[in-house]
């Protein structure tokens, strides 16, 4: 469990890398933001990078636990991914400073053990979609004649590339209500 410090540690990085990119988060920037000095943010964290991962860690564990949700749910295959969709939006659209770390592999690229917490965020996703997906082609709920790693691909990309452009436009539009056209165009896509 992280103290309320640790807590906006990370939030002042997610804005601070929202608002000045991965080059604007600073040990100094980030003391700045928060009134402490910069040794004062050792007592709490490691690294820049252990800030990093621990963030990355906090989506992890909320995806982690809005998958056992869903999973467990008695609903068809469709409103399970309607239901990864909602959460996933909701959540984004709560914290829009989110997006800039959680969709941002190419910033963790040389730091290895940030590269490979997205890595294993983004394999836990697919899984997830690759078991709904599944089980929705056994019950007759998706169609059988494409491929469980091509609906997977679908789903996921267009996902992102709406929460991308949602970015993109400076949070111009409503992500929720994107989100529930997108699902519906992708259900009318792969609906058995």
């Amino acid at each position: 469990m992280l103290s309320e410090r640790q807590n906006e540690i990370i939030q002042t990085t997610i804005e601070i890398i929202a608002n000045k990119g991965i080059q604007g988060f600073t040990l100094k920037n980030l003391s700045v933001e928060i009134g402490i000095s910069e040794p004062a943010i050792y007592r709490h964290f490691k690294s820049k990078t252990d800030i990093l991962f621990t963030m990355l860690k906090q989506f992890q564990n909320f995806k982690k636990q809005i998958s056992e949700n869903i999973l467990s749910s008695k609903t068809n295959s469709l409103e399970k991914i309607n239901m990864v969709f909602e959460s996933l939006l909701n959540k984004f659209s709560e914290n829009s400073s989110l997006v800039s770390v959680i969709f941002a592999d190419e910033i963790f690229y040389n730091e290895i053990k940030l590269s490979n917490k997205i890595a294993e965020i983004r394999d836990m996703n697919n899984s997830l979609f690759v078991e709904i997906i599944g089980n929705g082609q056994q019950n007759n709920e998706i169609r059988k004649d494409i491929e469980v790693k091509y609906v997977v691909l679908m789903i996921m990309g267009a996902l992102r590339l709406l929460v991308k452009k949602w970015k993109m436009s400076g949070y111009n539009f409503d992500l929720q209500e994107e989100g529930k056209a997108l699902f519906l165009a992708i259900k009318t896509t792969i609906q058995n």
